[in-house]
């Protein structure tokens, strides 16, 4: 089995936590953890986990400049990225929450666009303006009368942000991630993001009922810690070394495939025609916006 093989599967795999995610966080949160003591509970044993593997690493160091860059990325990539979204998905369905998630290519181009400079194309305009249509569309529509949701619409808008935030801070850690080994790099993103979410979280982990939670939640609870935090990283990483982004970035039309599967299968979720023309019209967006020819077989 070639490298590029192996890569593929790295990030097909990644894909696959990440769909299936969005029920088992669900599942975990609000009713056993709550969702800021859920996120703490993710970014401390996270870090925990990259401190120690960095052990093993011997690399560059930070620049001392660099380290408000990285301050800055978790801000945006660990802080408001992971609060927006385990809040948000508390409060909507697995299905809309993985759709909404599609929209981070495009947030990244808006981005890239206002502080690279990079030129967009009338296209990639079109394809901005079609995948906005159907997250509202979703955000404000998509509610399955099925489903309980403490509040659908603030959900969505909050899993948007979410998606917003993470296209922000890939923007500004483009540089660094070229810059540092990515081990070097994430411990110090996920110290600083600790920061960001300890004055969020510590008053609802201290809430948590640990003498009365099944062990099927420890479980859950400790995959989304282990694997949708520490393994697709890492597995993402190397897929990345090994692909083209574009290559990479293509897995995660995946992700709501994967998450309306799952959700469906275990009950936690149901289909209704917002939810399906909303989520195809992201697709529709996402395509035009990502579509580009390629040379390389990567």
């Amino acid at each position: 089995m070639n490298t590029r093989t192996i890569a593929l599967i790295a990030v097909f795999i990644t894909s696959l936590i990440y769909g299936v995610t969005f029920t088992i966080a669900k599942e975990v949160m609000p009713l056993y953890i709550k969702p800021y003591g859920f996120i703490l509970l993710r970014v401390g044993g996270a870090t925990i986990v990259f401190w120690l593997v960095g052990l093993l690493i011997k690399a560059k160091s930070i620049e001392k400049q660099d380290y408000k860059h990285i301050l800055l990325a978790s801000f945006f990539g660990v802080g408001i990225n992971m609060l927006t979204f385990f809040k948000g998905l508390s409060l909507t369905t697995p299905i809309s929450a993985a759709a909404i998630m599609v929209m981070s290519p495009i947030m990244v181009l808006l981005f890239a666009s206002l502080l690279l400079k990079e030129k967009i194309i009338p296209r990639k305009i079109l394809g901005v303006i079609i995948g906005f249509i159907g997250a509202l569309l979703l955000i404000i529509y998509g509610n399955s009368s099925e489903v309980n949701g403490e509040n659908i619409i603030l959900g969505n808008f909050l899993v948007f942000v979410n998606a917003a935030s993470y296209g922000f801070y890939l923007v500004l850690a483009k540089k660094l991630i070229e810059k540092y080994n990515p081990v070097v790099f994430v411990k110090w993103l996920y110290l600083f993001g600790l920061i960001w979410v300890l004055p969020f979280g510590l008053n609802e982990l201290t809430e948590v009922q640990w003498n009365i939670m099944p062990t099927s939640i420890y479980l859950k609870a400790g995959f989304v810690v282990l694997f949708t935090t520490c393994v697709t990283y890492l597995f993402n990483l190397y897929g990345l070394s090994k692909l083209k982004p574009t290559t990479v970035s293509v897995f995660i039309y995946l992700q709501p495939v994967i998450a309306s599967i799952y959700a469906l299968s275990v009950g936690s979720d149901t289909l209704n025609t917002v939810k399906i023309a909303a989520t195809l019209l992201i697709f529709l967006g996402v395509y035009l916006v990502t579509k580009q020819v390629q040379n390389s077989a990567k």
